[in-house]
């Protein structure tokens, strides 16, 4: 069940977002206070992609020192800034619901996949026996990490809501 859940995460994703998109009620308050939370959410999420090796290793340099999962942190936060960008108690549980039940689904799948195939180093990594890596930010490793989609989505999402707003 988790693995389909973790799967269908994106899918449901832009389903759940037409649907807050339709609905929302921005003002130009909540706007500005919505894109700043989102602007913060995308810049962790370009920081982490641009330090993952996806498949290749277990990444533990930038904010992978500090957190497990950076990437959905940073979505976490896009959430969170969308829902108050939006200005509708409605879309904030919507995103919530969607966020706790695909986010949940996708790290319990993805560290168990990286356990398996990283033989016990992921679990040295949670645990914090894993040693320290530096790796200097790349933007071309973001860039091929795809995280240019997110970073246009959320160009997207916030001009259409800025249109809603005026």
């Amino acid at each position: 069940m988790m693995r389909a859940v973790a799967r269908l995460r994106v899918p449901l994703g832009f389903l759940c977002a037409a649907i807050a998109l339709w609905l929302a009620q921005p003002t130009w308050m909540s706007l500005t206070i919505g894109g700043g939370v989102m602007a913060i959410g995308e810049a962790i999420r370009v920081w982490a992609a641009g330090h993952l090796e996806k498949g290749r290793e277990i990444t533990r340099s930038g904010p992978y020192r500090f957190v497990r999962h950076p990437l959905y942190l940073g979505s976490t936060l896009l959430g969170v800034g969308f829902a108050i960008a939006s200005w509708r108690i409605s879309i904030a549980v919507l995103t919530a619901a969607y966020l706790i039940v695909t986010l949940v689904a996708a790290v319990r799948t993805e560290e168990a996949t990286l356990d398996t195939r990283f033989a016990g180093e992921y679990t040295a990594y949670r645990e914090g026996r894993a040693a320290r890596v530096e790796r200097r930010f790349s933007w071309a490793r973001a860039m091929g990490n795809r995280e240019w989609r997110a970073m246009a989505g959320l160009l997207a999402v916030f001009l259409w809501l800025a249109w809603r707003a005026r």
